[in-house]
């Protein structure tokens, strides 16, 4: 496995060596296509320039400092050499472990980016990294740690998953934004008895297993499809507008939902749906 860091896992006396590897690819976050903004006429690529409109000419790089807003037109200027003074200078290499936590006590949405932290190359060094994977596997624990990489602090959690240890980045407890207008909403807003079982209903029929090969991006592949007719020259269709559902009582809405599982559309009477097929991959259009 291709490693972007090397260091090691460090926890009292004990040094684990381990390398970090993305677990999702530069793209998982949007589509895997990127575009090109081009001049209509004669499709040349748009140049972005630095333009003062004060003086009204373009500005080189060294012409550039940063500045933080304060006010309308008021700002503070910040010099690289200010910056640099305030940036993490630890040359440890090392994931300082703080405590171990209960791994269900960690809420998700704290997540940031995965990697998978690969064990040593040299067989004699990867028995402390699985007697760590094993002892958080039986207790259920995940580790609280802290790195510096390129100069920059990161908070993260490191867990077992299947026989390797994953690791979190994750967000700060200021960038995480507070539930409290939701839960207030719901705390206000009661429901019925037949409603509620209704909804059991519904969640019992549709009850499957989680298949990633099902997490298929229709978005990307009609892309696709569309650039790889655009190359031949074909004609695009534009699909016509789905006409939008009627508004219906809700207890109506799920005596149709859990009648649609019973007759096809889901499993019903609390079975797993069939397994699906996993969807054929398409050859993405310009995939060298």
């Amino acid at each position: 496995m291709r490693t972007i860091w090397n260091g090691s896992l460090s926890f009292g006396l004990v040094t684990i060596p381990v390398g970090l590897a993305p677990a999702t690819t530069p793209k998982a976050r949007s589509s895997d296509v990127s575009f090109r903004t081009l001049h209509r006429e004669c499709k040349t690529p748009i140049k972005q320039k630095r333009w003062c409109p004060t003086h009204e000419r373009e500005v080189s790089n060294d012409e550039i400092v940063k500045g933080w807003e304060v006010s309308k037109g008021q700002f503070v200027i910040v010099e690289e050499a200010d910056l640099e003074a305030i940036a993490q200078h630890d040359t440890s290499r090392a994931i300082d472990i703080s405590r171990f936590v209960p791994l269900e006590q960690v809420d998700p949405l704290f997540f940031d980016r995965t990697y998978f932290l690969a064990p040593s190359s040299a067989a004699g060094q990867r028995r402390p990294y699985v007697l760590l994977l094993e002892a958080m596997k039986e207790t259920g624990m995940a580790a609280i740690g802290r790195m510096v990489i390129r100069g920059n602090e990161n908070f993260c959690l490191i867990r077992p998953k299947g026989d390797a240890l994953v690791l979190e980045t994750l967000f700060l407890a200021e960038d995480v934004r507070s539930q409290a207008e939701i839960d207030e909403a719901v705390g206000e807003t009661e429901v019925q008895e037949p409603e509620l079982q209704l909804a059991r209903q519904l969640i019992d029929g549709l009850v499957g297993e989680f298949e990633p090969e099902a997490l298929h991006s229709e978005y990307r592949q009609n892309l696709r499809e569309l650039l790889e007719a655009k190359l031949k020259g074909e004609e695009i269709s534009v699909p016509e507008p789905v006409a939008e559902a009627p508004v219906i009582d809700l207890l109506e809405a799920l005596k149709q939902s859990v009648a649609a599982t019973k007759t096809g559309s889901g499993a019903g009477d609390g079975a797993k749906p069939a397994k699906k097929v996993a969807p054929k991959k398409r050859a993405a259009a310009g995939r060298k």
